[in-house]
């Protein structure tokens, strides 16, 4: 995803300058879409929509304040209403009050413990797969937009007829706004300058189609303090510590993998332990305010930043708008067809697929190519952090396995009758039976050199190898030499004397007969 020239506007010192027109705009254009977002999440929690919103407006306010990442939108999302709605329908709402804040706690913890920092040993390939997956999810949630909706504000039949041609007629019209929008002006956010259209046509024409009052009504008063009513004992911390660890754990990889979505769109740098700790402040407040808790949305950050929000002041212009419209602006959102924030959202799921991975799939290495579609798969069909750590655990296997068989050896004899082992490749639990495999002491010569120049010992399983090499050498009355190992190498060996008893030297007398003899 590109940003052109005219949204990066800098000063002499090379610093990006606010353009604050833009970022209260852009605050503007995603505080709209966040409402039908929020009261669908709330639904899918089984909670009120106002809950929702509330946790939108926390969430967002405190995230964009003080959080480690400039421009990222955060605020009630589906990936973890998914895992509330069955501790609200088990326990009710209070308990689910109680989990937000420990999930804040624990997310706070991450970042005191600097935690943020493994998000960089994510592969790309699981990058793309979340934003691919994401994408698809994103998409997914808008497709009950194309039904009825019942009195209690739930999605029933599919529409048909006039009422569904005239939905796809608005979304259409929404999408080709946001197209040609910034082809004529760049004075306002496309995707606002299509609410606005698409809303005053459908206004004007008194258009029967669905607004976002027939989802719920989203007027309310101010958030206000309120502890949960648990019993604090240790039945309660068994109930809510389980939904805790899930809730932090997909709230802290979906933010710092949009983070570093938002940091490659950008070409900035985001802090990821301190957006842990935003993250976690604000789902502590958000727990003690009545709101379900939330996590960064990729679909509203990259709203924010294509329409031109990089500072601070966008994510809290929204969050600020957002309060407005539930304290006086009810009456005018609720007028807004649902249709133009679908039409927002699917050109949210256009620009956020990676479409560069159909082009690649065929290119890049086929465990890369199955952990990318493994990851999309599975945030789709269950949730972020399985996808997540199951691309994780995938790529590290594959990792490990290729590492493991890319050990050889270069054996040669030199004029003093020394037999050689330059050994090429990390040594490691992986690789430890193709490395047993590289000697032959009972044939070997008196003395033995094993050269680690190209090699290191990365772990207890390599050190236990280079011991039982070393014990079978000793049996037969035979030497053996380790050389050319690194620094941290021999402060391992040196701990492990009690395993490893080996000369281990640096500079031998011995010269070389050969010059560059086969691999093995």
């Amino acid at each position: 995803m590109q940003i052109s020239q005219e949204q990066l506007v800098r000063n002499n010192t090379g610093q990006q300058k606010i353009n604050y027109k833009n970022e209260v705009l852009s605050g503007l254009t995603v505080a709209l879409a966040l409402v039908p977002e929020a009261v669908a999440f709330a639904f899918v929690a089984g909670v009120d929509p106002l809950v929702g919103l509330y946790a939108a407006f926390i969430v967002g306010l405190i995230t964009s304040a003080i959080g480690g990442r400039p421009g990222m939108i955060s605020g009630a999302t589906g990936a973890l209403a998914v895992v509330m709605v069955s501790l609200v329908a088990t326990h009710g709402i209070e308990y689910l009050f109680a989990t937000v804040v420990l999930m804040g706690i624990l997310q706070v913890s991450a970042g005191l413990l600097r935690l943020g920092k493994f998000v960089r040993m994510i592969p790309h390939p699981v990058m793309l797969g979340f934003v691919n997956g994401l994408a698809i999810v994103i998409f997914l949630a808008q497709l009950p937009q194309f039904k009825t909706i019942t009195t209690d504000g739930q999605a029933a039949s599919w529409m048909e007829g006039t009422s569904l041609l005239l939905m796809v007629g608005l979304v259409l019209a929404t999408m080709a706004i946001i197209y040609i929008t910034p082809k004529i002006t760049k004075a306002i956010p496309a995707p606002l300058a299509a609410i606005l259209i698409v809303s005053l046509v459908a206004i004007g024409f008194s258009l029967p189609t669905k607004t976002v009052g027939d989802l719920a009504s989203v007027s309310g008063g101010l958030p206000s303090f309120h502890i949960p009513m648990v019993p604090i004992n240790l039945e309660t911390i068994k109930v809510i510590f389980p939904y805790a660890m899930i809730l932090a754990s997909i709230g802290l990889i979906e933010s710092l993998m949009t983070l570093q979505l938002v940091d490659e769109v950008t070409e900035t740098h985001g802090n990821s332990n301190r957006e842990c700790m935003a993250q976690g402040a604000a789902n502590i407040v958000t727990g003690f305010f009545g709101g379900m808790g939330g996590c960064a949305m990729i679909g509203q950050s990259m709203i924010n930043v294509n329409s031109g929000g990089r500072s601070r002041i966008s994510g809290i212009s929204a969050a600020l708008f957002l309060l407005t419209f539930i304290l006086f602006g009810s009456s005018l959102i609720e007028m807004i067809p649902i249709a133009a924030l679908t039409g927002v959202m699917f050109m949210v799921v256009i620009g956020t697929f990676a479409w560069s991975s159909f082009r690649i799939i065929n290119k890049i290495p086929k465990t890369d190519a199955f952990v990318l579609i493994l990851v999309s798969g599975l945030t789709v069909a269950f949730d972020l952090a399985i996808a997540v750590a199951a691309g994780i655990i995938v790529s590290a296997l594959v990792f490990a396995w290729e590492s493991a068989v890319r050990i050889r050896a270069r054996k040669y004899v030199d004029d003093k009758g020394v037999k050689h082992y330059e050994i090429f490749g990390p040594l490691f639990f992986g690789s430890v039976k193709a490395f047993n495999e590289k000697f032959e002491p009972v044939s070997d010569p008196q003395v033995v050199i094993i050269d680690f120049m190209e090699s290191r010992v990365t772990d207890h399983s390599g050190i236990e190898a280079v011991s039982k090499i070393a014990e079978k050498y000793a049996r037969l009355g035979k030497e053996l030499h380790l050389r050319h190992l690194s620094a941290d190498c021999r402060a391992m060996l040196k701990k492990a004397d009690y395993i490893v008893d080996i000369n281990v030297m640096e500079d031998p007398e011995y010269g070389v007969a050969m010059d560059n003899p086969p691999l093995a």
